[in-house]
């Protein structure tokens, strides 16, 4: 239950954190650059999971990032290690429990927009979920929102076109597109790819998609940023590695941070 999870961190933190941050894989080495850092470790929180996947250490960092109060997600859950999806939305939950009134999140992600190249960085306007499932099943959590929950404007507008704005202050190209969320942790087949660029996919991961779902449900405003650490399957003759993904991720995580140093700046 996320009461347990709360009171646990609540003895280890004397404020209120303004922002939640979901470092995705490669991405976490921004929770080691916050002012006066207090990390807590999963393994120690009550009924929290665990994480396992590479290049996750698996802890919370709460800090100052950029003047503000923020909690970091130095490694998330993904539904492929085997948790339910009941565990993936716990986390959110207990950042919203914790006040935060923004959620950002990155991700690592495939491009399959054959115009985006390794190395950019997608800004995502929407997402089509095909992992089977909806962190929102069973009986509804009252306290925290509706049971049918709207998804219309998700990704909020107005996060989205200040981390345009920052971006331009960064010199950066931060481009646009819609993330398609599967479950791996195989990738995924060349004729999939060739299905989900039919279907309007830009990006395709094995995250993003059930936070994003829990946030929405919690009332939070949602900012999240996908880093193409490879293309997608067919788009090169070339075969999917987690390595590469990890490396890619390291090389541009000084650009990542300097971009959500300055998107955090103008919240």
């Amino acid at each position: 239950m996320p009461e347990r999870a709360l009171a646990h961190i609540k003895k280890r933190i004397d404020f209120e954190p303004e922002v939640g941050i979901i470092l995705g894989s490669g991405l976490g080495s921004l929770a080691e650059k916050l002012e006066n850092p207090i990390y807590i470790n999963y393994a120690d929180i009550p009924g929290f999971p665990q994480s396992t996947a590479p290049g996750h250490k698996g802890r919370f960092a709460f800090g100052s990032l950029s003047g503000k109060k923020v909690v970091c997600m130095q490694g998330r859950f993904h539904f492929y290690e085997g948790w339910a999806m009941r565990d993936i939305a716990l986390p959110v939950r207990v950042l919203k429990l914790l006040g935060i009134k923004t959620l950002l999140v990155t991700n690592a992600a495939g491009g399959v927009n054959t115009r985006f190249s390794v190395g950019d960085f997608m800004l995502i306007t929407d997402h089509i979920n095909m992992m089977g499932t909806n962190p929102l099943i069973g009986k509804n959590a009252d306290e925290f929102g509706p049971r049918f929950c709207d998804m219309s404007k998700t990704y909020t507008p107005a996060l989205r076109e200040a981390a345009q704005k920052a971006a331009a202050k960064c010199g950066m190209t931060l481009r646009e597109g819609v993330y398609i969320g599967c479950t791996g942790p195989s990738y995924e087949t060349p004729a999939e790819i060739r299905a989900f660029r039919i279907l309007g996919a830009d990006a395709v991961g094995m995250s993003t998609v059930p936070e994003v779902i829990t946030a929405a449900h919690c009332g939070l405003p949602v900012l999240a940023i996908s880093l193409i650490t490879n293309m997608a399957a067919g788009v090169l003759d070339q075969p999917l590695s987690g390595e590469e993904v990890i490396e890619i991720g390291n090389k541009k995580a000084n650009e990542l941070q300097t971009l959500v140093r300055e998107i955090v700046h103008g919240l």
